[in-house]
């Protein structure tokens, strides 16, 4: 059977699953309650750096959710917009890709753009663990601008709609990379404040104002355009930490953010 192999596991993720489920279970402690969220933001660095922030975004979903999760990550390697159809390998077992979805989508399916793309990957094991029964639908996201996000919010819609499905949708993203830590926090806050009412044009602005280097904003806008369609109404953020939490160097930092959209 065809699938999408694990690139970064023992790298971004504990290969060995007991390892990897000990550790899942560890962040999943530490929950936001009281939330259903629509939407969310996650990071997609190794986990030993964002694991918990995002476990705390996923833990706005309900546990029990057997829908079908829309995971947008952004492409790291220059690829173009593209979806993949193929189920998906993680150390705690297959997660499949909701197939029909994919074909009532109208998006390219593009299985090369996904081999070694980490930010979808790194998504995956904490939807194995969490929502055992869920499906997914992978898409990788080119084109960034905010014309681009508005389109793929349409297709989600236009899919969602053809196929009735019970759907949350999970933007794949860090925020500033590699600045002094009082920059991150500075420059992310004042972008992701602008999401409160899912103001995604001010968002953009925002990040072109400060320079911030958010790797994943058009699957963010995305993710709000899509989710204040299908009725939610603002942005929260959960929590934000950096990469300076752990290593203790606060010179040169990744910014990581769990937003719930509701």
């Amino acid at each position: 059977m065809d699938m999408r192999p694990c690139s970064v596991a023992g790298m971004f993720y504990p290969a060995e699953p007991r390892h990897l489920e000990q550790l899942l279970e560890t962040f999943f402690q530490r929950r936001a309650p009281g939330i259903d969220a629509r939407g969310i933001v996650s990071p997609h660095a190794g986990y030993v750096y964002s694991g918990e922030t995002a476990a705390c975004a996923f833990s706005t979903i309900p546990p029990d959710f057997d829908g079908t999760l829309l995971v947008i990550g952004p492409s790291h390697r220059g690829y173009t917009t593209g979806v993949s159809a193929v189920p998906w390998e993680t150390p705690l077992g297959i997660v499949d890709v909701d197939t029909e979805f994919v074909d009532a989508l109208d998006i390219e399916v593009d299985e090369a753009s996904h081999r070694n793309e980490h930010s979808i990957e790194v998504q995956m094991p904490i939807i194995k663990y969490r929502f055992p029964r869920a499906r997914v639908v992978p898409i990788m996201m080119g084109d960034q601008s905010h014309e681009a996000a508005a389109r793929l919010a349409e297709h989600l819609l236009q899919a969602t709609r053809r196929t009735g499905r019970d759907v949350r949708i999970v933007a794949s993203s860090d925020f500033s990379h590699y600045v002094p830590e009082e920059a991150a926090r500075r420059q992310d806050l004042y972008a992701i404040d602008a999401l409160k009412t899912l103001d995604t044009r001010e968002f953009y602005r925002r990040l072109q104002e400060t320079g911030a280097t958010a790797c994943g904003y058009g699957p963010i806008s995305a993710m709000c355009i899509a989710c204040s369609s299908l009725g939610a109404s603002r942005g929260e953020l959960l929590r934000y930490t950096t990469s300076g939490d752990v290593t203790e160097d606060f010179n040169q930092v990744v910014g990581y953010a769990a937003i719930a959209v509701v």
